[in-house]
């Protein structure tokens, strides 16, 4: 049988996805004064939200993606969404950049400066330069001032995760999220300004997480004391937090698997050979740990060490990355069991992931599979959607806005 990422029909259907993803935020996306709206279920904005600077970021990334795949009205929307970056979200005092403006427009000081953030200023002015849009290179040449100055630490070849907002104290605490979203990050920057240094730093980190993928039986570490011994215990009081939870990730196995197969493709032969044993290790473990983990279909949120779900939840992004990584796996191996679940987990989103009645995706569904907000109320940003529509007509590397930029989406 043919798979589905062969079939024109399905890059057909795959492309207008994007596009109706795109059209969800067209309208209400952009906030007054610049920067991206916490849109609802709806698409309209839910202004007590104010103004977050992750946000806006991977708004400016999927619509300068719109605006170099030729999607009328996505320049517009990407334009308006850097000048938040470029404006008051911009931290003209301290450097870098506020984690959120409230509803009436004051910079949120007490959550300080985050690498998480950092990282997606740097993805977000990589995709925006090579969409040619006025003010991004230097937008991005400051955050990669920034970053380098701020979140890289050498001497351990990977990020820092949080400062205070003056830049003065460094929490202790280390994640890998934020190192997660960096490798994405960096490998952009690399292909956007030709500097080979930022691959190198992504390549670093990589192997950092191989090496956790061997030690823990490919369920992740997320939460790191500063001397990189990880804390297995963090937030077992909260496990739903929405950027730090308990244990293991799903989502995340599945986009280290993803993420670690790009980096090979940057290194080229210079890529070392433990990075595709180790994406598949972490695919199989997140497949085996989270799908279909407690009787329902679908995608848990977390689970323990031991592999027992602890938030059932489905989050949207957990089986986009899943899907994505499915496919990455397969076109990198030829083994048809990657296509299989590929297929498989697509009929799941479209079935009961995308919302079919307001566009855009769910972006938490409960147990039993009904639109939930608990952890991620709304639907505050088009990032993993329209990546998980877009990544299978790309090849595996350059990282998505070079590939678009340089015309190598497969029709």
């Amino acid at each position: 049988m043919i798979p589905w990422t062969s079939l024109p029909t399905h890059r057909a259907w795959l492309d207008q996805h994007v596009r109706d993803l795109l059209d969800f935020g067209r309208a209400h996306v952009v906030a007054p004064g610049g920067g991206a709206a916490y849109l609802g279920d709806d698409g309209r904005p839910w202004t007590d939200r104010g103004v977050q600077t992750w946000i806006t970021c991977r708004t400016v990334h999927v619509y300068a993606l719109g605006a170099m795949l030729g999607v009328p009205g996505s320049a517009t929307v990407a334009a308006g969404a850097l000048a938040g970056l470029t404006g008051p979200l911009r931290d003209t005092e301290h450097g870098g950049w506020f984690h959120a403006l409230d509803a009436q427009g004051t910079p949120d000081v007490a959550s300080g400066k985050s690498c998480y953030d950092h990282a997606f200023v740097l993805l977000a002015a990589s995709s925006a330069t090579l969409a040619g849009l006025p003010g991004a290179r230097e937008l991005l040449d400051e955050a990669c001032a920034v970053y380098l100055e701020k979140f890289w630490d050498e001497s351990v070849g990977r990020a820092v995760d949080t400062w205070d907002v003056t830049f003065s104290e460094l929490d202790t605490y280390r994640g890998i999220n934020s190192n997660m979203h960096s490798v994405e990050a960096l490998l952009a920057v690399a292909d956007a300004t030709g500097d080979a240094a930022w691959r190198d730093r992504a390549a670093s980190i990589a192997s950092f997480v191989v090496e956790l993928s061997g030690q823990h039986d490919g369920r992740l570490p997320e939460h790191f004391g500063p001397d990189w011994v990880a804390d297995l215990e963090l937030n077992a009081d909260r496990p739903g937090d929405q950027f730090k939870p308990y244990g293991a990730t799903i989502g995340h196995g599945f986009e280290w698997a993803r993420l670690l197969l790009h980096v090979e493709s940057a290194l080229g032969l210079a890529a070392p050979d433990d990075l595709l044993p180790a994406a598949v290790a972490l695919f199989d473990r997140a497949t085996a740990d989270g799908w279909d983990a407690d009787g329902a279909e679908g995608f848990v949120y977390t689970t323990d060490w031991t592999g027992q779900p602890v938030v059932r939840d489905r989050m949207h992004w957990v089986a986009a990355e899943a899907a994505a990584a499915a496919d990455t796996l397969h076109r990198r191996t030829g083994e048809d069991r990657y296509a299989e679940l590929y297929a498989r987990w697509w009929d799941h989103i479209v079935t009961h992931v995308v919302d079919h009645e307001h566009g855009s995706w769910h972006h938490e569904l409960s147990p039993t599979l009904e639109p939930a907000g608990t952890v991620w109320p709304g639907k505050p940003d088009l990032y993993h959607a329209v990546q998980a529509a877009l990544l299978p007509r790309l090849p595996l590397g350059p990282s998505i806005a070079r590939a678009v930029a340089d015309g190598q989406v497969a029709s």
